[in-house]
């Protein structure tokens, strides 16, 4: 659409132009073909990483919830990729390419022209989570991992790309050169992405905790890790959503409450002084929310002496990486007095000496009771997931509570349960080639169609001038 048409369309009103702005981008992303080009590199990437997957020998060993896991990180991480660049691009581009005057020249206000370009540059993330899903679900063949993993991989991929997306565009906002607004986007894209990339070791201590808490990148993949694979519940990981959803709100106030009323030429001329008291107010009540939200933490009781008896109902288990492994417990009071209240938990060794935490094996670790009269006994049911080959023993502890702040108690122990975990796979090379082919020679066929017409109408329009 040219500028002119864009100007001196009908029904233009002040309050629904970003709508125009947004049909505007729309059609220089898509038709153009950067939005198509972006999306077919990501379809071609996504397709080697799945077939890698279905078919290498190791890599196929990997549980179903680690192979969902793996691939969301891909996507959410190539997603915020495609909107960086897009959002980069939006206004330092304009500038360069002479296009940003006739744009301001319509009649709307400058916030209306930001929120146009801002969910143009937003575009491209749900295709790419769109073509991402079939693949996922060949590779899992599990609906209910599948459901799981695409709706929090969904939810969060889109509160990292908003947040994304409004950091690009105030870079862009700020640059002076196109060439500058991507390569200072890019170099802040690293500085999130890099410390994902540490080992475990590495992120220990505060500065560690530090690193992933706050980091909206890190603390998304840790959430994602923690429910998906460790059948963490959502609202023990919750903690770990306030940093992207701190980090989007942040960067959409200040693009739309900042910088968006200064669009102008000339990069980073903001107009007003009132605007940075309202960033003030705003940063000051997302660190109070911050705050309140992570900054307590529950913390354990101690115990006091009772004679119990915790017995299990099996001796060894055998099963397969993505099984579910259920077994029961006896707790029963064998002394003459009744019981303090108890907690029973469960704990799970690695028999080759590596670490393991148990509350990644186990939605429900620890299960509290109710005194236990003279005789009494209560049965509890338990689920492993098992998540890992190897050896392990499980084993129960039945810890009596404390008479007083003073007082201790010895925690009963159960004779253990040795599980063996040995590799299985669902995974089908057949279903991911057709997809892994499929997809990029789709998109690669549509941007050379689009091009073709494009050129062809801007040769038959040449003709006819």
């Amino acid at each position: 659409m040219s500028e002119t048409a864009f100007v001196h369309r009908e029904g233009v009103t002040r309050g629904g132009s970003w709508r125009l702005v947004l049909e505007r981008e729309l059609v220089d992303l898509w038709l153009g073909g950067k939005a198509l080009v972006l999306l077919t590199l990501f379809s071609i990437l996504l397709g080697i990483t799945a077939y890698l997957m279905a078919t290498n020998n190791e890599l196929r060993l990997l549980p179903i919830k680690e192979i969902a896991y793996l691939m969301l990180k891909l996507v959410v991480a190539f997603g915020l990729f495609m909107s960086l660049i897009i959002g980069a691009d939006s206004i330092s581009g304009e500038r360069e390419r002479g296009t940003l005057e006739g744009l301001l020249l319509t009649p709307t206000s400058r916030r209306q022209i930001m929120l146009g370009k801002f969910f143009a540059a937003l575009s491209a993330w749900p295709p790419a989570f769109l073509l991402a899903s079939p693949l996922i679900a060949v590779l899992c063949r599990d609906s209910q991992v599948v459901s799981w993993s695409l709706l929090w991989g969904g939810i969060l991929g889109t509160v990292l790309v908003l947040g994304v997306t409004g950091l690009a565009m105030l870079v862009s906002f700020w640059s002076g050169s196109n060439r500058t607004s991507i390569a200072v986007s890019l170099i802040i894209y690293l500085v999130f992405l890099l410390p994902t990339q540490f080992p475990g070791q590495a992120q220990t201590g505060a500065f560690g905790d530090l690193l992933q808490k706050w980091n909206p990148l890190e603390a998304s993949n840790v959430f994602l890790a923690k429910v998906i694979v460790n059948n963490r519940t959502v609202g023990e990981m919750s903690s770990w959503l306030v940093a992207p959803i701190l980090f989007a709100v942040l960067m959409l106030s200040v693009l739309f409450l900042y910088a968006s009323p200064g669009l102008g030429l000339e990069p980073g001329r903001a107009r007003g002084r009132a605007s940075w008291g309202r960033i003030a107010g705003l940063l000051a009540v997302a660190w109070v929310v911050a705050t309140m939200l992570v900054g307590a933490y529950p913390t354990a009781a101690a115990s006091s002496d009772s004679p119990v008896q915790v017995v299990v109902d099996r001796e060894w288990v055998t099963a397969r990486t993505g099984d579910r492994v259920e077994f029961t417990t006896l707790v029963k009071n064998t002394s003459s007095a009744a019981t303090p209240p108890l907690i029973v938990a469960m704990n799970i060794i690695n028999l080759q000496g590596e670490v393991v935490d148990p509350e990644d094996w186990s939605p429900q670790r620890t299960q509290s009771m109710d005194p236990l009269v003279p005789g009494a006994s209560v049965e509890h049911t338990w689920i492993i997931d098992a998540i890992l080959k190897g050896d392990y023993l499980v084993y129960m502890v039945v810890i009596p509570q404390p008479a007083g702040q003073e007082s201790t108690s010895s925690p009963v122990a159960s004779s253990g349960i040795h599980l063996t975990v040995t590799p299985f796979t669902r995974i089908n090379p057949r279903g991911v080639l057709p997809l892994a082919v499929g997809i990029p020679l789709s998109l690669t066929a549509t941007t050379f169609l689009l091009r073709w017409r494009r050129r062809r109408a801007i040769t038959v329009g040449e003709r006819e001038g």
